[in-house]
């Protein structure tokens, strides 16, 4: 029995209407109606006026920014070695940064809670500090792995022109590495940046506390406030909507330049 290819999308059709679009008619509903049921603006307005949640907010955005600059000045070095270098076992190098992902979330980030209690002694006197410690700990290895193949992919025709043209090592990494490496960057900062905002577990298994969006959207639903908690989530998607639309227009432009050149 054959299946042309518009059967062969039903099943994914069928799984995007029940997990994604109907949730999200869901959280619409519930994002502009009351306790009734009655249509209003009140959630957006109360979450604009609070002082709480736009704190919120901008500390998950504090946090997030800061854990992927830090993943990204520890990563692409790292993933540049491992890609351009002539190590014969890179990549067995290169297991050892993906290992963590294998082993059990909650395993490691108690390890590191004891790590960093034996180190500081008490560790809720740095909670920002050891926030960006847990959550780049747990977001390193999405980094690497796109810096990395975005690095293994260079053309070495293109760095080697760049050299008979009298380019220095200096010059060859600025201005041929680094921009061909964009995709790369872009792809790791969207991996990184994102869910660091709603990671709430790093933060509640640090301290048994938490300061960011994920843990005020699920405050507001273990409350049974599914309208309040319902329009922060809606507000949040549309962030990501707008730093994943600003991202990709990025990669677009690397593309289209990079096409120029070629």
């Amino acid at each position: 029995m054959k299946f042309n290819r518009k059967q062969l999308c039903i099943p994914y059709a069928v799984f995007l209407l029940l997990f994604v679009i109907a949730p999200l008619f869901v959280i619409l509903y519930y994002a502009f109606t009351d306790g009734e049921g009655q249509f209003t603006f009140e959630n957006l307005v109360s979450f604009f006026s609070s002082t709480n949640t736009i704190g919120t907010l901008v500390y998950s955005f504090a946090l997030a920014i800061t854990t992927t600059l830090v993943c990204l000045a520890i990563a692409y070095p790292t993933a540049y070695i491992l890609a351009r270098s002539g190590l014969k076992k890179k990549y067995a190098l290169l297991l050892l940064f993906i290992m963590p992902m294998w082993i059990n979330f909650t395993l490691r980030i108690t390890a590191l809670k004891e790590i960093l209690t034996a180190i500081e002694g008490n560790i809720a006197a740095y909670p920002f500090l050891n926030s960006v410690i847990g959550m780049t700990y747990d977001f390193m290895p999405f980094m690497i792995l796109p810096l990395y193949t975005s690095l293994q992919k260079l053309d070495n025709s293109l760095l080697e022109a760049a050299r008979d043209l009298g380019a220095n090592k200096f010059k060859v990494f600025m201005r041929v590495t680094l921009p061909l490496s964009v995709p790369g960057i872009i792809s790791g900062i969207t991996m990184v940046l994102l869910p660091s905002m709603t990671n709430y577990v790093v933060l509640d298994m640090l301290y048994n506390s938490t300061y960011i969006m994920g843990s005020l959207i699920g405050s507001f639903f273990n409350h049974y406030d599914w309208n309040n908690g319902s329009m922060i989530s809606l507000i949040l998607l549309v962030i990501i909507f707008i730093v994943t639309l600003v991202t990709n227009r990025f990669s677009d432009k690397d593309d289209n330049g990079r096409g120029a050149i070629l």
